[in-house]
């Protein structure tokens, strides 16, 4: 009797192993379709697995850059992405920004005020060619101030917003103090040079990432070209080209993976851009700084983004 009953043990130990993997296997089944969808409610899973951590960019002009996953705020690379820089025309990210999170109704009428003109024409501060005094919408001076950074719709959008440039300024501080910007403080709406203006290549990932969560916004920052409204002194609309499409088209660069951007220079800042990117299914935002160069060079700072999205497009799918 006792010999049978040594005889069974292997067999109902078996049965209890067995038992045992069955369910472990299917715990491990279910885990990894819940990693699957947690992944697929971020990126893409080609992302979660391939950049869990760092990726290497190589040498670039600019000597500050941030590369961010749009979606999950992921940092895949950076360079001095918290020293302190001058953001130039990048600022109008937040001007934009701000003045969207502010408007009740962006085709109201606005009329250009004469008298912010002359300090602009004297910095020499780009402008999209509103002429003062001309009517236009909300809607035309985010564009206008995106598009070909146009410093007079900057000016103009602040002073329909808050009254002042000084108190939509405070706005915009507070903003970026809301998105714990700590490195970041702006001075002006344009990005004109101000030793009190400054900010870094991390902050600005994390203010655009998070503006181009607002509809509008994304469809301003990734336009090659928009007409404005007919106005007395356009009267077929006032054509503006974004200065990022432009000197691409300048310079042959063809690389349609950058979506959009907004770039900056002043002999300070150097040549900077903040730019959407997209490789296959993922999306990057990415902000470069200080490459050496100006409007007579060529665009280091377009060239470094090229430069990411063909480096991005070499990890495998």
């Amino acid at each position: 009797m006792a010999g049978r009953k040594r005889r069974k043990r292997p067999s109902i130990f078996i049965g209890i192993f067995l038992a045992g993997l069955v369910l472990v296997l299917a715990m491990a089944a279910a885990g990894s379709i819940l990693l699957r969808e947690a992944i697929g409610n971020t990126e893409s899973s080609s992302l979660f697995t391939k950049e869990s951590g760092s990726v290497e960019l190589g040498t670039l002009f600019s000597r500050n850059y941030v590369l961010m996953g749009r979606y999950t705020g992921t940092i895949y690379s950076e360079k001095g992405g918290e020293e302190r820089i001058y953001p130039a025309s990048m600022t109008k990210i937040m001007t934009v920004l701000t003045a969207l999170e502010n408007l009740e109704d962006l085709n109201a009428a606005v009329t250009m005020p004469q008298e912010i003109y002359p300090s602009l024409y004297a910095a020499d501060a780009s402008l999209a060619g509103f002429e003062p005094g001309e009517t236009v919408t909300c809607r035309d001076l985010l564009y206008g101030a995106m598009l070909p950074s146009g410093a007079e719709c900057c000016e103009t959008l602040a002073r329909t917003v808050a009254g002042t440039e000084e108190a939509f300024v405070e706005q915009m501080n507070e903003k970026a103090r809301e998105l714990k910007m700590t490195g970041t403080h702006f001075a002006n709406t344009t990005g004109l040079h101000d030793k009190n203006h400054y900010s870094t290549a991390k902050d600005l990932a994390v203010l655009l990432s998070y503006a181009l969560k607002d509809e509008d916004f994304c469809a301003v920052f990734t336009a090659s070209q928009y007409t404005a409204s007919p106005s007395q002194s356009h009267p077929s609309g006032l054509f503006m080209t974004s200065t990022l499409r432009q000197e691409m088209q300048e310079n042959g660069i063809e690389e349609d993976r950058i979506l959009g951007g907004k770039t900056g220079y002043t002999s300070q800042a150097g040549l900077c851009l903040a730019s959407l990117l997209k490789i296959g299914e993922r999306e990057y935002v990415l902000v470069t700084a200080h490459a050496d160069g100006d409007h007579e060079t060529k665009p280091y700072h377009i060239l470094d983004a090229a430069a990411v999205c063909e480096k991005l497009g070499e990890l495998p799918e």
